[in-house]
């Protein structure tokens, strides 16, 4: 399978997984291609993807935008520790539906443990990715970069 093939695959599982896992309406805006780096501006998550492709996914976004989601989910805002662990957790689920969905295509692939990232943060490392601006009309801005590494074979 051709990486622009990889792309658009691992594309609309993202979209799948986000309107599956987010229990709210979102918009989802047309991707762009990102060059590096990544400039993440105040909280995010990264899962790395193993298997038959390998590469990343950042859920970047505020930790309003996080609370809210939270608060959607459980009923009460979080914060703290607490909105840090949930952050983590948001990304394996739609880290997990995303390979899922793809699996579909069979395209095979799992997820690294996520690595939960606040401040400002620069993201180096990639030769090309995605970014899908998504909005959450009733909670905020939210976007996801996707990287995929190119085979050297």
């Amino acid at each position: 399978m051709s990486s622009s093939k990889h792309f658009q695959t691992i594309l609309n599982g993202t979209i799948h997984a986000l309107k599956t896992i987010l229990p709210v309406e979102i918009e989802v805006q047309a991707p762009s291609i990102v060059a590096e780096p990544f400039q993440q501006q105040q909280m995010g998550v990264l899962i790395g993807l193993i298997g038959d492709l390998k590469g990343r996914v950042i859920i970047d976004s505020s930790p309003e935008v996080f609370s809210g989601i939270g608060s959607v989910m459980f009923g009460m805002p979080l914060e703290g520790a607490m909105l840090e662990s949930f952050t983590g957790e948001l990304g394996n689920m739609i880290a997990g539906n995303l390979c899922t969905a793809v699996g579909q295509e069979n395209l095979e692939i799992d997820i690294t443990p996520p690595t939960v990232m606040v401040g400002n943060t620069k993201l180096y490392g990639f030769e090309r990715a995605f970014s899908l601006p998504v909005s959450i009309p009733t909670i905020g801005p939210m976007t996801v970069l996707l990287t995929i590494e190119e085979d050297e074979e």
